[in-house]
């Protein structure tokens, strides 16, 4: 178990990446902070020594990753409607999400998490295969399909124009 002094500098170190993650993919915030919570629990409990602080941040970020994809597959989660869709009146834009964000937010899992690792986390196409368990060339694939589909929503523009 660690200490509390390292959970500390982690949680310093790491929070705005674990938000950033959960609120990509659970686009809510009370899940964002128990995700938040989980993320650190399991960072306090895990016993591994970590390679260097790259294999740390990988780890946390794999951790964020799995806790938001689970919490997306559970049963409860697919029954339940966000307190956010209830409190919207109906036409009612949210204003604080710009256009590029609700076309990343509206992109498949896959190509949101390539997305999201490269542009906003900084992690060459490399690293983020192996935080994803793909390879290279399938990062490549996603973040040119990725690129793709955002310029379809955010311009309207197709290849075939």
């Amino acid at each position: 178990m660690r200490s509390e002094a390292e959970a500390a500098r982690a949680i310093d170190l790491y929070a705005d990446t674990v938000k950033r993650i959960c609120m990509v993919h659970v686009k809510n915030e009370a899940d964002t902070e128990d995700i938040f919570q989980t993320v650190f629990l399991k960072y306090v409990l895990h016993t591994d020594a970590f390679a260097s602080p790259a294999h740390e941040k990988a780890w946390i970020i794999t951790v964020t990753v799995n806790a938001c994809r689970d919490l997306l597959r559970s049963v409860f989660r697919k029954k339940t409607v966000p307190l956010e869709k209830v409190k919207e009146k109906p036409g009612e834009e949210e204003a604080d999400h710009s256009e590029v964000l609700e076309a990343v937010l509206s992109l498949p899992e896959k190509y949101k998490d390539a997305v999201y690792l490269y542009y906003y986390e900084g992690y060459s196409a490399e690293e983020i295969g192996g935080i994803l368990g793909k390879k290279t060339n399938t990062v490549y694939t996603l973040l040119a399909r990725a690129r793709q589909m955002l310029r379809v929503k955010l311009e309207g523009v197709t290849d075939d124009e």
